[in-house]
């Protein structure tokens, strides 16, 4: 326990530890991806995996317990190396040019990270409260056809479409630089390997935001 600790006290552990937690999600979000992106080809599909993840015990009490660990730990290890880093740049006789060492998408990791993690509240708001409100509070009865339905009825609203759209092209620029800077921080650099990480990043930063965003959009339009 003591020598976890004093990895997260140094500046190297807690870069370390900030990617570790950054390819979870990562993976996570290819999981989640798969999942939602059924309901567009086969509304049986997406209510039967739906169900299976709402109901399996090892889902529910171990996997999703580790998720929400897994996303706290992220921003708030991302709030310390914010703070850090800044504290560190204050000295007053060295004028520090950010844009000169770094993308524009580097120096804003923090505030594409707020919006995520707002949308991160919206989101649980809209599907993870009623969620538990059907399941522990009302006390309902297992249901495995309602899931493609309550999706359908959450992207009718324009303003919540609109809002998901942000947030997801939010994720995209935090993708670009936080996917090949994961890789790097746990010391992932090679002549021959870094440039196909780096491209395999783009991609991967843009077709999953992308994709996400199609889901929302296909199914405000084919419910109007």
């Amino acid at each position: 326990m003591s020598s976890q600790s004093g990895m997260l006290k140094s500046s190297i552990g807690r870069k370390v530890a900030m990617a570790l937690s950054a390819l979870f999600l990562i993976l996570f979000l290819i999981q989640h991806f798969t999942i939602n992106v059924t309901s567009v080809f086969s509304a049986e599909t997406f209510n039967e995996l739906s169900h299976f993840m709402g109901t399996n015990p090892l889902v529910q009490f171990v996997l999703q317990p580790v998720l929400m660990f897994g996303v706290a730990f992220h921003f708030i290890m991302g709030f310390i190396l914010t703070a850090r880093n800044n504290r560190a740049r204050e000295v007053k006789y060295v004028r520090y040019n950010g844009a000169a060492h770094s993308s524009w998408m580097s120096r804003n990791m923090i505030w594409s990270g707020l919006f995520i993690l707002f949308f991160l509240g919206f989101h649980f708001y809209d599907f993870w409260f009623p969620e538990i409100n059907y399941k522990y509070i009302q006390m309902n009865p297992e249901d495995p056809t309602r899931y493609y339905h309550e999706v359908v009825e959450m992207f009718h609203n324009p303003i919540r479409v609109i809002v998901y759209v942000l947030a997801f092209i939010f994720l995209a620029l935090h993708l670009l630089h936080g996917f090949q800077s994961s890789f790097q921080s746990l010391g992932a650099r090679h002549p021959k390997y870094t440039p196909a990480i780096q491209n395999f990043g783009k991609f991967y930063a843009i077709f999953i935001p992308a994709g996400f965003i199609f889901i929302a959009v296909y199914h405000y339009i084919n419910s109007l």
